[in-house]
């Protein structure tokens, strides 16, 4: 899906697909942090099954109210235990499927919100 976002100074989403979004136009096919302020960060797992508690340590060091965490094709939610470093400096977290963060993540930074999008991208399987 092409997205067509209103002319912003923030780093917006342009397109995602099965593997991939593009900021800018620049293809992503890995796991990235992406933020309002500019950040974007290797974020590294491949599968959700990757992530552990210092991932979301690493979200919690970033300057936002809100990180929309994309979990994937389908919504997966954190364990509860690895959302403290977050609930600790009041950081909301959201939850929901990879395209559906993308979206969220233009509105909100578009809104001027600090927002991280913190974006499971898997690789589709042969």
């Amino acid at each position: 899906m092409k997205l067509h976002p209103d002319q912003s100074s923030v780093q917006t989403i342009s397109s995602y697909g099965d593997g991939w979004i593009a900021v800018g136009g620049e293809r992503i096919g890995s796991s990235v942090i992406i933020g309002s302020a500019g950040q974007r960060i290797a974020w590294p797992c491949e599968r959700f099954a990757d992530l552990h508690a210092a991932h979301f340590r690493q979200l919690a060091e970033l300057d936002a109210e809100l990180v929309i965490f994309g979990s994937g094709s389908r919504i997966r939610f954190p364990q509860p235990a690895w959302l403290a470093p977050l609930i600790e400096r009041r950081i909301g977290l959201e939850t929901m499927d990879t395209q559906a963060a993308c979206r969220t993540y233009n509105i909100l930074s578009g809104e001027g919100r600090k927002v991280v999008a913190a974006l499971l991208i898997e690789v589709p399987s042969p």
